[in-house]
């Protein structure tokens, strides 16, 4: 059951019948994840992916690295030392549990040249891994580098945020496997609301750096269906500063690219006119 009652949600947290066309989501809270790596366990074991190993790095406790097709969930170390009066710093970690941000504009889908991708009727981005043809557009079009191919089988994979349980009215397994509630889940509309007063309350008790990566339907990729309360600046977590939907400028560079071609061709067509006839039209005097 959700800590977080709602009648739009299940009584097993999940979507309640008759909620399709309603936008669901994640909001993480990494003010209270502990590094627990339940989430990563549980995704990998409901969904079936495939185990990732990456041996010892010597620099983290961080053993995923990074998401990819055999890393759905990826739990973040940050060992961050702060000064204070002048004594040694002291020593923090910051922890977030990062996963598809479910893009308003996905440019994975934009791109996509074979409908592989598609939105959920609960407004999340799932691939259909017997559509997908493995051509890796997606992958580069991702502004979170979020969605990658399997070495195994060539196909490109991502969270699905446990689509198959929210059409069985449950949640998604890592939401369910949080024992701090960091990870929650729910309509997005509440989420926002409820994210935006747990940034209230962690600045007035003095995080002054604490801020919501996500939240803002005006940002470059329309806002996201997975947001995260953040300690401090989103590049400190490895998160891009100002993500940027490729395909959102495409207008543009079209109509730049068409200026560009028409002046190459004016151009191109004047070297190529008789040079009697470029004197003519300058006014010059014509040798025959």
């Amino acid at each position: 059951m959700s800590a977080h009652p709602s009648p739009l949600l299940g009584p097993e947290g999940g979507p309640a019948p008759g909620t399709a066309g309603t936008r669901f989501g994640f909001f993480t809270d990494t003010s209270v994840c502990i590094g627990c790596k339940a989430c990563e366990v549980a995704c990998k074991e409901w969904n079936g992916v495939p185990d990732n190993p990456r041996g010892f790095t010597a620099n983290s406790y961080d053993n995923t690295g990074a998401l990819g097709a055999n890393a759905w969930r990826h739990v973040a170390f940050v060992e961050q030392g702060r000064a204070a009066g002048g004594r040694p710093a002291d020593l923090r970690w910051l922890m977030s549990s990062d996963v598809c941000k479910h893009c308003s504009s996905p440019a994975c889908l934009e791109v996509c040249p074979t409908g592989a991708l598609f939105t959920t009727e609960f407004g999340t981005i799932v691939v259909q891994d017997d559509v997908c043809n493995g051509c890796g557009y997606c992958v580069t079009a991702c502004p979170f580098g979020v969605i990658e191919r399997r070495e195994a089988d060539g196909g490109a994979w991502k969270c699905t945020m446990c689509y198959d349980r929210m059409r069985g009215a449950k949640q998604p397994a890592c939401a369910q496997a949080c024992p701090t509630d960091s990870i929650q889940f729910g309509p997005l509309d509440e989420l926002r609301e409820r994210a935006a007063g747990r940034l209230a309350e962690l600045v007035a008790a003095g995080e002054g750096r604490a801020q919501l990566y996500g939240h803002d339907e005006g940002d470059g990729v329309g806002g996201t269906g997975a947001m995260f309360l953040l300690l401090d600046d989103p590049e400190v977590y490895r998160l891009p500063p100002d993500p940027v939907t490729p395909t959102r400028h495409l207008a543009r560079m079209w109509a730049m690219a068409g200026a560009a071609a028409a002046a190459l061709a004016a151009t191109l067509a004047g070297s190529l006119l008789p040079s009697g006839a470029r004197r003519s039209r300058s006014g010059g005097r014509r040798w025959r």
